[in-house]
């Protein structure tokens, strides 16, 4: 099971708007999943120029749960803002896996630099050679993740222009059928690059770990009692889910039945 900051390394990976390994400093190892949180809210707030986008959800959230009502209350408002930076996230997410924080940022900040501008893109990526990946750090299995994922946005098989018109099960097809993304990642990539507001990721077990202590269950809940819980908050679970990390002050854990994130 990954411990926390190496899920939220994956995790902020997705988060939209922002240049996170080299951009967001975390102060330190000890306090990284909190502050690096922190951080992430604060960038997308500055990148919400409406400031009301989530007035609804709120308004439904706190009216259908009481409990949810008071997580609101204490964390403030939501910072999802949507990204087009599809790739660039995904990328990130992908080389972000099975690492620390200071580990990934480190090699993320190492791989930004074999581009122009640090801006990997599909072309440039497919163009690296095993050298290039292996002097930023990136192991054999991620480098073939990476150039599927290349070629994949290159042949139009992640369709990225009809992509934010597509349903949520749509997306997680495209994105799942490539190497080393699993229904966590497309699940993140749905609520933190496409800003999709009713995303339940019942996989998560930092999910499954908010509902218990919110809510006061003697366990972690199973998959009928998680989804039955999120019922009323339909259809703003997106917005949910981040209250319920926030209320943990750190982001999702993994499910680790499966190699593919």
């Amino acid at each position: 099971m990954r411990d926390h900051s190496q899920n939220l390394s994956v995790f902020c990976a997705l988060c939209g708007s922002i240049n996170f390994f080299g951009d967001l400093g975390v102060k330190s190892e000890t306090n990284g999943c909190f502050s690096l949180l922190k951080t992430c809210t604060d960038t997308m707030k500055r990148n919400d120029q409406n400031g009301n986008v989530h007035t609804s959800a709120l308004r439904h959230l706190r009216r259908v749960d009481r409990r949810m009502r008071a997580i609101i209350d204490r964390a403030g408002p939501c910072a999802i803002a949507p990204s087009n930076r599809y790739f660039f996230a995904l990328c990130q997410a992908i080389v972000s896996q099975q690492l620390a924080v200071k580990a990934a940022r480190t090699i993320f900040a190492r791989f930004r630099q074999l581009f122009p501008r640090g801006n990997p893109t599909p072309q440039r990526v497919a163009a690296l050679s095993d050298a290039q990946f292996s002097s930023a750090g990136i192991s054999p299995q991620k480098r073939g993740y990476l150039r599927d994922l290349a070629q994949k946005f290159a042949d139009g098989e992640v369709p990225v222009r009809r992509m934010a018109r597509m349903t949520d099960d749509e997306v997680i097809a495209a994105l799942t059928q490539v190497k080393g993304v699993g229904v966590w990642t497309a699940h993140m990539f749905l609520i933190f690059v496409l800003a999709r507001p009713d995303v339940w990721p019942t996989g998560d077990l930092g999910i499954r770990k908010a509902v218990q202590v919110n809510y006061g269950l003697p366990e972690l809940p199973a998959d009928g009692a998680l989804t039955a819980v999120a019922e009323p908050w339909r259809p703003y679970r997106s917005v949910a889910a981040w209250y319920l990390w926030r209320s943990l002050e750190n982001k999702p854990l993994e499910k680790p039945s499966s190699k593919r994130a």
